[in-house]
């Protein structure tokens, strides 16, 4: 069969290479043995069906391709601007860094901040018993404090204090966290700020205090706690700025000096001296651990405004301490089963109301208002002042009615005017509250009666003269007749003076004192220290006029000191921190003569049948001779009982501070017994020594007649002119 004229299909070889190329094929005897030709052709269906399917597809579903081109264009829209703002932000957060870093000063600087100086005092013994202003007890480093208590800080504040940057993005999420948990704004409540940023913020972002941005210092500390958002920023920036400039344990020294620690101590020093008595170098955990805790809230939890709950804090934080390591189990129950105590100086109350008087009295450039470190020696004697608490406390918690708003105090001196002992009111462990011994001016009632009697006295009377006490009356101008009473109601006849005194009758002291002038009252009450407005009146006599406690126990420390003026005073020698030599010496103690030493003496002695006799009977103290006086004023608002033995003077007063009366209440009772039990335990150990001696005068036969306290100078001359000339 022939094929001829049927087309012949073509061979693959011509396919593949093109007719022209195929006779060459045939002509060639051998092929090239070439591999690569031959693996060609496998490529090609390779590359041809080579995952271009899915294309196919999405160029089939223009929709999908939309959006995954939208979706691409986004996120590289979203990286460009990210990368870009990142670049931006960096640039500036690099200037702001550098900014504050330029502006840092040295390290050395930062330590004490505070602005103004500290008051340490020192009792009679030499022992520090009182502070006051910003205390600061000297500079420490994170080095030299104890490692408990830099432990503990660390612990409590910033556990992750040597790892972060200045700010813990972690501990500001936790915070932001809780926060909101508790229903606050992100910012409202727990902060997450580092040790370096509470740092940052005692620094104030190194803004100074000056008069001309704020009004007060209180309004520039506010402005420095605020907590915006823009100020958030700008001291997570500081902090950085910090963190480039100072170690770590540099921060951590500025921390340490700066943080105020309550009780007006400022620093780890300050507040250990403060509430231990002892060193930030030693010590120990649990004492660590009550620093570290008062950080968070200084003012409420300071062990010497509520010790359990400062305790408390610290065994929190001393648990704390065991969970990051710091502790072991066994050393954290054994500091949580022995809790920090306060020293004995902590537990005064930095000094109470003698401390407070003492600010007071004192030059304010040197005390309230001091920009220095300042020492004052006192003359507290801390025996002394117990004995005052315990007496105190006995007398209201045994014979005062459960529920009395009552008020009292208690001033003790020694006869040159030396304040051993203060209490200002039935709080016996308060300070900076209203001392009643030193600020309130009460009506004096019969305790002001030695004053008449003193003045008699120095002008010739005698102990055993007498007078009639029977109904009286005057003729007062503009206000009618006025017949005073004795507080009995009864009139006994003729009586001496010392039976006057003894039994504190009214109308023989204003008899006495009319007939030596009240003129010449007023001068010797005023000369004995009684620096306020005596009464103009007859009621003079009858103590009409006011006074506080503390000048009428001076007074009458001037009449056991034999008739000289007393100057009250507290403050033995103040010198500035560091140094030895004193700025200024003791600012009161013994004056002028005010009567004659025979005139004091003839006082004392019928002073002390007061007490031994008389309205005073319960001042009474075993083994000893006492003299005093009661007092009790009009409707019993007021009730006084100021004494002394050899060795000291005290006074007691009792009453209401809106001046209610006094229920049942007189001189010769509750104020009595608390003088009682007050000097009892100040006696005890004590040997008795009696009062200055004094022999009675007999009683001359013709009376004395009334002489007009003169001058000074005008007595001295005529004493010397009698002298001369003879005469009376």
């Amino acid at each position: 069969m022939s094929d001829s004229g049927r087309k012949k299909p073509p061979l693959v070889a011509e396919n593949r290479y093109g007719k022209a190329s195929a006779p060459k094929r045939k002509v060639s005897a051998k092929p090239k043995p070439k591999p690569k030709p031959k693996a060609k052709p496998k490529a090609a269906p390779k590359k041809a069906v080579a995952k271009r399917k899915p294309a196919k597809k999405t160029s089939r579903n223009p929709i999908v391709a939309f959006v995954i081109g939208v979706w691409r264009w986004f996120w590289r829209l979203v990286w460009a601007f990210t990368w870009r703002s990142a670049m931006i932000f960096g640039l500036f957060l690099a200037i702001a860094v550098g900014y504050f870093y330029s502006t840092l000063p040295d390290v050395e600087e930062l330590l004490d901040g505070r602005a103004h100086g500290s008051v340490t005092m020192l009792d009679s013994g030499g022992d520090v018993f009182a502070w006051r202003g910003d205390q600061f007890g000297g500079i420490v480093t994170a080095d030299s404090v104890s490692p408990d208590l830099k432990n503990a800080v660390v612990a409590t504040e910033d556990k992750r204090f040597y790892s972060h940057f200045g700010v813990s993005p972690r501990g500001v999420a936790s915070a932001v966290r809780i926060n909101l948990s508790e229903g606050r704004g992100p910012l409202s409540g727990h902060g997450g700020s580092t040790i370096t940023q509470q740092t940052a913020k005692l620094l104030c972002l190194g803004v100074e205090f000056n008069t001309k941005d704020w009004k007060s210092e209180a309004e520039y500390v506010r402005d420095c706690r605020r907590g915006s958002l823009w100020r958030k920023v700008k001291e997570a920036v500081y902090s950085i700025a910090m963190e480039t400039k100072y170690t770590k344990d540099q921060i951590l020294s500025i921390y340490l000096n700066r943080a105020y620690m309550g009780g007006g101590a400022y620093g780890a020093e300050a507040a250990a001296q403060r509430y231990f008595g002892k060193h930030a170098a030693v010590v120990n955990a649990a004492e660590g651990a009550m620093l570290a805790g008062l950080l968070t809230a200084p003012s409420s939890l300071a062990p010497t405004s509520n010790l359990g709950r400062s305790q408390d804090r610290a065994a929190t934080v001393l648990r704390l301490m065991n969970e990051q390591g710091y502790l072991t189990d066994k050393e954290t129950v054994y500091w949580q089963e022995n809790p920090a105590q306060l020293s004995q100086a902590a537990e005064a109350k930095a000094g109470g109301y003698f401390a407070d008087w003492v600010m007071a009295s004192g030059p304010e450039f040197f005390t309230r208002n001091t920009t220095e470190d300042v020492v004052i020696r006192t003359t507290l004697d801390p025996r002394v002042q117990r004995a005052l608490e315990e007496g105190m406390q006995f007398v209201f918690e045994n014979k005062v009615r459960e529920g009395s708003k009552a008020q009292a105090a208690i001033v003790v001196m020694s006869a040159d005017g030396a304040v051993r002992g203060m209490l200002g009111g039935r709080d016996t462990k308060v300070s900076g509250g209203f001392n009643r011994a030193t600020q309130a001016k009460r009506q004096t009632g019969s305790a002001f009666k030695p004053f008449v009697y003193g003045t008699a006295l120095e002008l010739g009377y005698s102990w055993d003269d007498t007078v009639d006490d029977a109904p009286y009356c005057m003729n007062i101008p503009g206000s009618g007749e006025w017949c005073p009473r004795n507080y009995t109601n009864k009139y006994y006849g003729t009586v001496t003076l010392t039976d006057a005194l003894k039994r504190s009758l009214n109308v023989p002291a204003v008899k006495v004192s009319e007939a030596v002038g009240r003129d010449n009252v007023r001068t010797v009450a005023s000369d004995f220290g009684i620096d306020n407005a005596l009464a103009p009146g007859p009621a003079l006599a009858l103590g009409a006029s006011e006074s506080t406690l503390l000048e009428m126990t001076g007074a009458y420390a001037g009449i056991l000191n034999g008739g000289s003026s007393v100057t009250p005073y507290g403050l033995v020698e103040l010198r500035l921190q560091g140094e030895d030599e004193a700025l200024m010496g003791t600012g009161g103690g013994i004056g002028e003569r005010v009567i004659s030493e025979v005139a004091a003496r003839e006082l004392i002695y019928m002073m002390e049948k007061v007490v031994s006799e008389g309205t005073g009977m319960r001042a009474r103290l075993d083994g000893w001779q006492v003299a005093g006086k009661t007092g009790t004023t009009q409707a019993a608002r007021d009730a006084w009982f100021i004494g002394f033995t050899s060795e000291y003077v005290a006074g007691v007063w009792m009453g209401y501070d809106d001046n209610t009366p006094l229920t049942g209440v007189t001189g010769s009772g509750l104020p009595a017994e608390i003088w009682h039990e007050a000097m009892k335990r100040v006696h005890e150990g004590v040997d008795p020594v009696p009062l200055p001696a004094f022999v009675p005068k007999p009683k001359k036969p013709s009376p004395k007649p009334t002489k007009k306290r003169g001058n000074k100078l005008d007595d001295a001359i005529n004493g010397i002119l009698r002298d001369i000339f003879g005469g009376n």
